[in-house]
């Protein structure tokens, strides 16, 4: 019975020894396959070396690698920008000025940016650097002031040229600051106040020149109202008279007519009453002297006969119309 107990136990201790390994072997085998499987981003690529030679770049997606034999190095796409802290450079009229500005990049050739340089930041720096104080020296201050984005692009340039055998794209190069000496910015800021009280005198000049062309304008303008008005009003009051004048000159030619056809029913005793009027005005008037023309005698001769032949009508008995 004890002999059986023994073997029993063991028995027991064999199995668990057995199951232990097992359990040891498959966390070992669940590791290497964890660790064979990568997953790699839309960005990402890896570039695999294998017994410490390249085999290329691989991804997106699933990855499978040999743990123990190979070795990845993951390498982002995505564009990415570097910081240039500040330089001093010399400008080609011997000015210092204190330059920095802004690299974007990004990697085109996984292989190449892992194989070909060690340390991109810094090399990147180091060439930026030289390459600024070479292009700053072929320009004058006031250039270098103005022509910013003739920099970026010759930056760019000179910096892609060396860094497309890197496998890396410079995008861009963009200068943030220029800081150029103490009297210099003291100059520039004299001059841009002087430019501005220029600017403002020209605009102040340019405005008085527009009212007073606008108001010459508008003189002219009132004038020519005024002077068509007025040869309106003209034309009008001619209109007006002549009308007026032809209603006189009908108006006096239709009496005329009249006194004609009313003088040729006139009898001669109509006249020498008319004569006879006219002598009673003048005896009624202040004067002591009075002038007769010669036909004045003819018309006393008259005046005799129609007083004779007034008395002869009186004399006469009238007869009586009516019959016996």
């Amino acid at each position: 019975m004890l002999l059986d107990s023994v073997v029993l136990q063991a028995n027991d201790i064999t199995l668990y020894v057995e199951i232990f390994f097992v359990a040891i072997l498959l966390i070992i085998i669940l590791a290497l396959l964890a660790s064979s499987i990568r997953i790699i981003r839309e960005y990402e690529r890896v570039v695999q070396f294998r017994l410490g030679r390249l085999t290329g770049a691989k991804g997106p997606g699933i990855v499978l690698i040999f743990p123990v034999i190979n070795r990845l190095v993951k390498v982002d796409l995505r564009e990415r920008y570097l910081e240039v802290p500040h330089q001093t450079a010399i400008t080609k009229d011997n000015a210092p000025v204190d330059i920095d500005f802004l690299i974007y990049y990004k990697v085109v050739d996984a292989s190449a940016s892992i194989v070909q340089v060690q340390n991109f930041t810094g090399a990147s720096v180091g060439l930026a650097t030289t390459t600024l104080r070479a292009v700053v020296g072929d320009i004058p201050l006031d250039e270098l002031l103005s022509k910013r984005e003739q920099i970026n692009s010759i930056l760019r340039t000179r910096l892609d040229e060396v860094t497309e055998r890197w496998g890396i794209k410079v995008t861009n190069v963009e200068i943030r600051e220029i800081r150029p000496p103490k009297d210099v910015q003291d100059a520039m800021v004299k001059q841009m106040t002087a430019e501005r009280s220029r600017r403002a005198l020209v605009t102040e000049s340019d405005g008085i020149r527009e009212s007073s062309v606008l108001k010459a304008e508008g003189a002219k303008n009132a004038a020519i109202l005024q002077a068509e008005g007025q040869k309106q009003s003209a034309i009008l009051v001619a209109e007006g008279n002549k009308q007026s004048q032809v209603l006189v000159a009908d108006g006096y030619a239709q009496a005329l007519a009249l006194i004609f056809s009313a003088a040729k029913n006139i009898d001669s005793k109509t006249m020498a009453l008319q004569y006879l009027d006219m002598l009673k005005a003048l005896g009624a008037s202040p004067s002591t002297k009075y002038i007769f023309p010669m036909e004045f005698t003819s018309l006393v001769s008259r005046l005799k006969g129609f007083v004779e032949e007034a008395s002869e009508d009186k004399a006469r008995p009238q007869e009586d119309p009516s019959p016996h």
